[in-house]
């Protein structure tokens, strides 16, 4: 069934109303485009109704800026009323290509500066829709999720002041530790896995796979990541493995224990095709590692599935690694900013997820159901039948 066919059973919460600040601009666009295509299609006895008032509209977007003064003060401003909508405010915390005048030089955006811009669009409306939803694909300072000794908790702060400011719902996308909601129990908060969106691209790119536990192995690259791994595994039906990072706890390079060794536990790769799944490429230095050691057990192909294509380190050593034969796909979503540079890369495959936030948006805003788009098992089956059949 075409997702524009389905049967509206609820009315909206309100009207419908999408704020990508600029470090989301491209991706609202793509989410606007699905939303506006939806319900101009979308057929039901009830959308005459008042309580379907600005239901199709041409677009979703409502104009807002953060425009800053020359000290890097600023402010949020929004060009038309919210009053009455329900609200979806989408946010990257990761792009680092915006840039503001400081004092006459020229600043990056930093995650801070991002999270800072949230709050001061939430601000603007002053409390005016019916409900404040935050889109926050890379969940601000999640790797800061818990205290060791004397350490701020940064990731449950930032939580609190949203909902703090009236926001009901946070989506993000895997989140480094969900557990991390603990910190507001009362209002909504979802993680998303893109698992279904992994599969779907890496099969639309590769003709020739043999997806059985034969031919096939997933990989988590450390102990944080099982959970990820089984849970792929497990729907595709594979076998799995895990690399346990060995570190050196007596000194500190760059703020973290070094790795000293990479132990791998599971059954033999010999022959197999791999995909090591991870929630973000950073410098990317371990999952390296991890596909160096796995093309050094006689893997045959390794792909590299990460939520979250960060690079902080630039691109040279994936490109180092793909022409020596260590590497083979990379795919990373749209989630966060992708350099035109990584777009280019001839192994790199690019995850575009803005039909899942529509997906998401669309049954929020009808207060129905997420488990069925949160749980992908189903689609998955269904696309890998698709394949099996020879259809690629």
């Amino acid at each position: 069934m075409l997702y524009e066919e389905k049967t509206i059973e609820t009315i909206p919460v309100g009207p419908l109303g999408l704020i990508p600040l600029k470090s989301c601009k491209e991706l609202g666009e793509k989410v606007n485009d699905y939303l506006v295509s939806w319900r101009q299609e979308r057929e039901s006895e009830h959308k005459s109704t008042i309580a379907f008032s600005g239901y199709q509209r041409d677009t979703y977007i409502i104009g807002a800026s953060t425009p800053r003064f020359g000290t890097g003060e600023a402010k949020g401003t929004l060009q038309q009323s919210v009053r009455g909508d329900d609200l979806y405010i989408m946010v990257d915390v990761c792009n680092y290509s915006l840039t503001y005048s400081l004092c006459g030089m020229t600043n990056h955006m930093s995650p801070d500066d991002h999270f800072q811009d949230l709050k001061r669009v939430i601000a603007a409306s002053a409390g005016k829709p019916r409900r404040i939803n935050v889109i926050m694909p890379f969940l601000y300072e999640s790797r800061q999720h818990k205290r060791s000794r004397r350490e701020s908790l940064d990731c449950a702060l930032a939580l609190r002041e949203l909902v703090n400011m009236g926001v009901e719902n946070i989506i993000t996308f895997d989140a480094h530790d969900p557990r991390v909601q603990n910190a507001i129990p009362l209002k909504g908060f979802e993680t998303v896995q893109p698992i279904y969106q992994f599969i779907k691209y890496l099969l639309k790119e590769e003709k020739e796979l043999d997806i059985d536990s034969e031919h096939m192995m997933v990989i988590s690259p450390d102990e944080g990541g099982m959970g990820r791994a089984v849970f792929f595994a497990n729907v595709l039906g594979l076998d799995m493995g895990m690399f346990y990072k060995r570190r050196d706890y007596t000194q500190i390079i760059n703020g973290r224990n070094p790795i000293v060794a990479h132990e791998f536990l599971g059954s033999s790769v010999e022959g197999k095709d791999v995909i090591i799944v991870d929630d973000m490429i950073s410098s990317g230095e371990s999952m390296l590692d991890v596909a160096k050691e796995l093309k050094r057990r006689k893997a045959r192909k390794v792909f590299v599935c990460a939520t979250f294509g960060l690079f902080t380190n630039g691109l040279a050593k994936f490109d180092e690694y793909y022409e020596n034969g260590l590497i083979d796909r990379i795919l990373t979503t749209n989630l966060v900013y992708q350099t035109p540079d990584l777009l280019s890369r001839p192994y790199y495959i690019n995850v575009d997820m803005s039909k899942y936030i529509a997906l998401i948006i669309d049954n929020l805003n009808h207060d129905a159901s997420l488990s069925g788009l949160l749980n992908p098992t189903t689609r998955i089956n269904r696309l890998l039948e698709r394949y099996r059949a020879g259809d690629r």
